[in-house]
């Protein structure tokens, strides 16, 4: 029997997470037919005993190819794939056991060419990864933008939670080369090319993200090296909100400034923004401790992606240089076999 959705996972290096991922698939509460595509990304510590053990609960499917990213893994597992469509998530999530049921709810009422859903952080999840997790979700950071109900019209589906129909998938070719920034790039021209997208609030998974602050800050930066990139390639979808990070951390400058100066007006306006994140972040994690966090991680947030869009801003929009040049480290060559 064909599979009514196929799960694409690419994974690198990350067997345990995959353990996890998987253990929660088969907790999944669906009558709805499914099955497992794993692409093992040319990885060094592989998956595959992890998924052998998962067999015989699972539909699974397992492949290992040559190293060429995340996007292109993911355009791999969609041709090896039954369905006729593609759930498409990161190694690094554990789904909660009503997120298949969420979606087809859903999508038996609203078809969607592609949708994506919000991010939560889960009871196991460190503190560093909570106070993460509420600063790259909470409306006081992000606006909302990756998941909140508010924000269906400007929502576009990330990798971590994505879905995309077989025919969206084969008319724009899936995912490019760029990481990160593939799930963006290809929700863009979705919509250009007049395919419905869709945000489910309800199909939120639990998404560990990054473990410590250094790997944190080397996330964010390339978020913000990668966004003027993709507003040079997609006409129009540019917004002053993408300048919000970079006006931030100058503004705190100016502010730690002038309070050498005598003038603490500005730094106070700083101390009382940030007093709002740190007890929003406690009061919804039930930990003060968390809201220090929090503060510590929208600090790091700003200043990564601050730093990486006006980097790339200058190079790639003011100097017009090539990006593919500029920043060699965002971009994979695809892989023959694929």
């Amino acid at each position: 029997m064909q599979p009514e959705y196929s799960f694409i996972i690419p994974v690198f290096n990350r067997p345990e997470e995959i353990r996890e991922l998987l253990e929660s698939m088969r907790r999944l509460i669906s009558k709805v037919s499914f099955e497992v595509v794993i692409v093992e990304d040319g990885s060094s510590i592989r998956a595959d005993e992890v998924v052998r053990n998962y067999a015989e609960d699972l539909n699974i499917s397992y492949y290992y190819k040559s190293n060429s990213g995340p996007g292109d893994s993911r355009n791999y597992g969609m041709k090896k794939a039954k369905a006729d469509y593609f759930l498409i998530l990161d190694s690094d999530v554990i789904l909660p056991e009503n997120y298949l049921k969420e979606v087809h709810s859903f999508l038996s009422t609203n078809y969607c060419d592609c949708f994506g859903g919000p991010d939560a952080a889960h009871s196991s999840f460190s503190d560093v990864q909570k106070a993460i997790d509420y600063t790259m979700t909470s409306f006081y950071t992000t606006g909302g933008i990756r998941g909140g109900d508010k924000a269906v019209d400007e929502f576009q589906p990330r990798s971590f939670n994505m879905g995309i129909s077989k025919k969206a998938f084969i008319a724009s070719k899936g995912f490019g080369q760029i990481h990160p920034g593939e799930d963006p790039d290809l929700s863009l021209r979705l919509k250009k090319d007049g395919f419905k997208i869709c945000l489910i609030p309800k199909a939120k998974v639990y998404h560990k993200r990054r473990i410590d602050w250094n790997k944190f800050y080397l996330q964010v930066k390339k978020f913000g090296l990668v966004r003027p990139i993709l507003n040079k390639w997609h006409s129009g979808s540019a917004k002053i909100t993408y300048w919000f990070p970079t006006l931030f951390i100058a503004g705190f400058v100016f502010s730690v400034i002038m309070t050498m100066l005598g003038e603490w007006f500005y730094l106070v306006c700083y101390l009382i923004y940030f007093s709002i994140i740190g007890i929003d972040a406690a009061i919804k994690n039930k930990s003060i401790y968390i809201g220090l966090l929090a503060i510590r991680a929208a600090f790091v947030q700003f200043s990564g992606y601050g730093y990486g869009f006006l980097v790339s801003t200058i190079k790639t929009n003011i100097l017009n240089r090539q990006p593919e040049k500029e920043f060699p480290q965002l971009f994979f060559k695809k892989n023959a076999g694929a």
